[in-house]
């Protein structure tokens, strides 16, 4: 069974009682984690670390060991209870394996597979998809809508009011993996405290540090006709396990941004007006240079970028080509083109 992203939010709190194995899966490995945690806690009544009801295993275990899968699929609790199998880094080599146990015997545990981004040709996700008794949920990054939700739903649970220019910054410049986001917001509800107060100025300066400002430079820095710098940001980026997609999504919102503003100071309005319009703000660090790139780029050729960077996103996600090698390409296109203009 394939869940629609309508139902995942009431699967994961009460995962029905004839499904047997689920698969979660998907680029944001900390979007599986969170997910998997959830639908674990909801079999063991909020533990997640119950060791007479939980099992931990990964793909290399079973290949080493074939029939311990089976024996904890069909294991009982000793203390009474459904029991949890959660197994990590799982791949299409486990899929003969699985349909084995699924085909000849009725597992008692709940089987949870943990796995990557895997395309639709996955032998492990048709299986899922299409079997009975079984559920596949795919987890992609967060876009703006899960965002909002996201930060609200934390600063309410501990009563902190955060001013909407402040959830539309964190919505613009947080990442894409789901574990960063949570500690992120973490970090935001100990600086605020148990029922205080988020500005706008408290967020910019508490997630500065982060790699949302690693980002932004080498948006700005393509932009700027920096591709040298472009190129030596997006190694340090990729090595800490940024997204590619996240960073070609900033790269549209920012030359979005300054398409906009390009069309209203052609309209008439000042420079200044339009600056001190931008919601959210352009942060202080960044706005000599977002003037400067006004001054630079006229309309026709942001219309350009902007279809240009579309299509690297479309690329990103339906070409099988590496999202890395798109994302270099495109934004290092950007500075080269930039400097010989």
């Amino acid at each position: 069974m394939k869940l629609a992203a309508s139902q995942v939010a009431g699967f994961l709190k009460h995962p029905p009682a004839d499904i047997v194995a689920i698969l979660v899966y998907g680029a944001d490995d900390g979007l599986v984690r969170e997910r998997a945690d959830l639908i674990s806690a909801a079999i063991l009544g909020g533990a997640t670390d119950d060791p007479f009801r939980l099992s931990l295993l990964t793909a290399d275990k079973i290949k080493q060991d074939p029939a311990r899968l089976a024996d904890e699929a069909t294991a009982q609790s000793l203390i009474g209870g459904r029991r949890v199998v959660r197994i990590r880094e799982a791949e299409d080599a486990l899929t003969k394996p699985l349909a084995y146990v699924f085909d000849s015997m009725r597992p008692s545990a709940l089987l949870i597979l943990e796995a990557g981004d895997l395309s639709s040709r996955s032998s492990l996700r048709k299986l899922m998809e299409d079997g009975k008794h079984v559920a596949a949920i795919a987890c992609y990054a967060d876009g703006p809508r899960e965002l909002t939700a996201l930060i609200r739903d934390t600063m309410a649970s501990h009563k902190i009011r955060i001013a909407d220019e402040a959830v539309a910054y964190l919505v613009q410049n947080l990442g894409g993996n789901r574990l960063a986001t949570r500690q992120e917001l973490e970090k935001l509800t100990l600086q605020a405290g148990e029922g205080g107060v988020l500005t706008l100025e408290d967020v910019a300066v508490s997630i500065g540090d982060s790699s949302v400002l690693a980002i932004e430079d080498v948006v700005y820095d393509a932009l700027d006709g920096n591709a040298a710098g472009v190129e030596a940001a997006l190694t340090r980026l990729f090595l800490e396990a940024e997204s590619p997609v996240t960073i070609v999504r900033a790269a549209q919102r920012h030359v979005q941004k300054l398409h906009l503003s390009a069309a209203r100071i052609a309209g008439g309005e000042s420079i200044d007006a339009v600056m001190r319009s931008l919601r959210p703000p352009i942060f202080y660090k960044f706005e000599p240079r977002f003037r400067t790139q006004l001054g630079a780029w006229k309309l026709g050729r942001l219309q350009q970028l902007l279809s240009r960077l579309t299509q690297a996103e479309l690329d990103c996600k339906s070409t099988g080509f590496p999202d890395e090698t798109i994302c270099r390409r495109v934004l290092s296109g950007i500075g080269r083109a930039n400097r010989a203009g």
